[in-house]
């Protein structure tokens, strides 16, 4: 399987666009963490909500507990601060709601405003970068094959536009069956080009198979 392509101007261009698409990706994830971050910041009230009113339960407990060893008027005075003690830890409650619900928000945010980009990647970008690959890596395979030429040939009939077939053979289709030289070499090449691959070299003949 091919990564790049051969051919500088398409080699080219793909560095740059797989670049593109990893700046693209970083700069998704560092957005939507310091999104996250930012949105993290509206905690801050409710931790200190929670804070203060944990610390003022325990005070108030703690004070209801000294006045209740008070003799006779102890039980009556330490209803008031039971009663101071649990809207406190209410109010600790609602503090920790809130940093609940702060940390969902974050997390909403920034996973949706990962989905879109991310997902131009994943759904766009990729299936067609690995669908080159996967045609280079055939097409290269097939131009080192002895009889590659001719799969090439038909390759370029089934996908390159009819105005470049023409170019090299009005009636390219007929060409290509009467086993034409010229128009199949022709059409191997436009399909490597096409994939950005060099065209292989051909192997000149050894002496033994010269004819004399």
């Amino acid at each position: 399987m091919k990564i790049y392509a051969d051919r500088f101007p398409v080699a080219l261009r793909q560095v740059l666009t797989d670049l593109l698409v990893v700046a693209w990706v970083y700069g998704t994830i560092r957005g939507a963490l310091w999104l996250h971050d930012l949105v993290q910041r509206l905690a801050v009230p409710g931790q200190k909500l929670e804070g203060a009113g944990g610390g003022l339960a325990d005070n108030l407990a703690e004070a209801g507990g000294k006045v209740g060893r008070v003799p006779l008027v102890g039980d009556e005075l330490t209803a008031p601060f039971e009663r101071a003690a649990d809207a406190a830890r209410s109010l600790a409650e609602a503090g920790r709601d809130q940093q609940e619900l702060v940390d969902q928000l974050a997390l909403a945010l920034s996973v949706g405003m990962m989905i879109v980009p991310l997902g131009l990647v994943l759904f766009g970008w990729l299936p067609l970068r690995v669908r080159w690959m996967r045609r280079a890596g055939s097409a290269a395979t097939l131009a080192a094959a002895p009889a590659g030429q001719d799969l090439l040939a038909l390759r370029a009939l089934a996908n390159q536009p009819l105005r470049r077939l023409t170019r090299i053979n009005p009636d390219v289709a007929q060409a290509w069956r009467d086993g034409d030289e010229h128009t199949i070499t022709a059409l191997a090449t436009l399909e490597l080009r096409h994939l950005g691959l060099r065209t292989p070299t051909p192997t000149p003949p050894s002496p033994a198979t010269r004819p004399r």
